[in-house]
């Protein structure tokens, strides 16, 4: 009972923290230099809901490969950007 009532409040804080992200990510205006990375960041913050809410769901091993590979994933994002820019 107490395990279902703890997976219950993980999921209700993983889902608004990606409320949170997505305000974030529509607060920001496009003709920001470097929004993207701004943009990027606030995603983090739904990366690490993802986190908790796949620890809760009880799948470890898929959120320690979420850990794992997300930030590489958008630091390769970024830096296609960043290089793609001045084309």
């Amino acid at each position: 009972m107490y395990i279902m009532i703890l997976r219950s409040a993980i999921l209700i804080i993983s889902s608004i923290l990606v409320i949170l992200a997505a305000i974030g990510i529509l607060r920001f205006r496009d003709d920001i230099e470097r929004v993207l990375y701004a943009r990027i960041h606030v995603l983090g913050i739904a990366d690490v809901a993802c986190i908790l809410a796949l620890l809760a769901l009880g799948e470890p091993l898929l959120a320690a490969t979420y850990f794992i590979l997300a930030p590489f994933v958008s630091h390769a994002i970024a830096n296609a950007h960043y290089y793609g820019e001045g084309d």
